[in-house]
């Protein structure tokens, strides 16, 4: 699979527009400050707390576009003006391969761009490009996952229409408290 895949996400109103991208070496420092945000530690299975963590996890990504079976994209505001751009948060298509029917997505965002309407846009972005790049390979549902009382994750899977499939019993150390299923069949 190639990282250099680009997916953009239309600017609102009170919000700049989106870029969905490749990660890369120079993401760490604004990877490792999103991560000093105690909601998103909180629901991240594998935090990163230092720039040598945020290297090896941008890495790891990298290597997982290679293999092609995960593909993760950084999320960045494409401000107007000439503004520089900023992290805003990351999503992620999981398992996906050919011959299989379903894959997962994911999605996170920094603190300072909460309310902004970054991962809805986000999540339609990579699940408009999931469903368009992978029919062939015969993808037809994307999952969904999040912790049960995780209620702004399950507010954007409705927005984006995942609905809701049922709860998930947890499965420590990874998932220590029950979990939601969405899903989203192909159109």
């Amino acid at each position: 699979m190639n990282a250099t895949v680009l997916l953009a996400a239309p600017a609102t109103p009170t919000a700049p527009a989106l870029l969905l991208r490749s990660w890369r070496a120079d993401d760490v420092a604004e990877l490792v400050e999103a991560y000093r945000d105690p909601a998103l530690r909180r629901w991240a299975v594998a935090p990163i707390g230092t720039e040598d963590e945020g290297l090896a996890w941008v890495r790891a990504q990298e290597a997982a576009w290679e293999a092609g079976g995960r593909l993760a994209f950084a999320v960045v505001e494409e401000p107007p003006g000439g503004e520089p751009r900023r992290l805003a948060g990351g999503v992620v298509l999981k398992g996906v391969a050919p011959g299989t029917p379903s894959a997962e997505v994911g999605y996170w965002t920094a603190a300072r761009t909460r309310g902004r309407g970054v991962a809805p846009r986000a999540l339609e972005a990579l699940t408009a490009w999931a469903f368009d790049s992978f029919r062939a390979d015969g993808l037809e549902r994307l999952e969904l996952l999040h912790q049960a009382d995780n209620t702004a994750s399950c507010r954007v899977a409705q927005k984006c229409g995942y609905a809701f499939d049922r709860t998930l019993p947890a499965a420590p150390p990874a998932f220590p408290l029950d979990g939601h299923l969405h899903v989203r069949e192909r159109p």
